[in-house]
């Protein structure tokens, strides 16, 4: 069974829970030709007005670039064996603003939600590292599925719905 819903907090119990869980997710890009792109990678997310954002603290290769910057869709799924599984579809925009980086920096280093994120020191000096980039990650649908009984719920931004 699928419901929708356009209000966030019908889905965030069971959104937090499986991302915390899995924290890690397949990022998918297309490149200028329509083609998939897969990386696995670890965003942070949290809510703000009620609606998801996320983040991704990352290197700005040239293959990433290029793909967002034709199209700056992507989507990130969640999976575990237990088949809970989380999907987001999104846009993307790369962000510089120190205050964002800083505050992304912290996201990652609490686990956002808990469970999820990692120490960014691991890779970079610190949120002003110019080799750090941060990636926004605006949801515009949230599909989580619950494994044991196949329960799917999806949010929709309203804007959208």
């Amino acid at each position: 069974m699928t419901t929708t819903t356009t209000r966030f907090a019908d889905i965030r119990p069971a959104f937090e829970a499986y991302v915390g869980d899995i924290n890690y997710a397949t990022m998918t890009t297309v490149d200028s030709k329509g083609r998939p792109r897969a990386r696995v990678l670890i965003p942070v997310w949290e809510v703000v007005d009620g609606d998801p954002l996320g983040w991704l603290a990352t290197y700005k290769t040239p293959v990433k670039a290029a793909h967002l910057a034709g199209n700056p869709h992507t989507t990130f799924s969640y999976w575990t064996p237990r088949q809970n599984a989380v999907s987001l579809d999104t846009v993307a925009a790369w962000v510089e603003d120190p205050d964002v980086r800083r505050h992304v920096w912290d996201l990652y280093r609490t686990g956002s939600p808990k469970g999820a994120g990692y120490n960014l020191g691991n890779f970079w000096t610190g949120p002003t590292d110019p080799k750090l980039h941060v990636l926004r990650l605006e949801p515009w649908r949230v599909q989580v599925i619950r494994g044991a009984d196949l329960d799917s719920r999806i949010w929709l931004r309203e804007s959208l719905s």
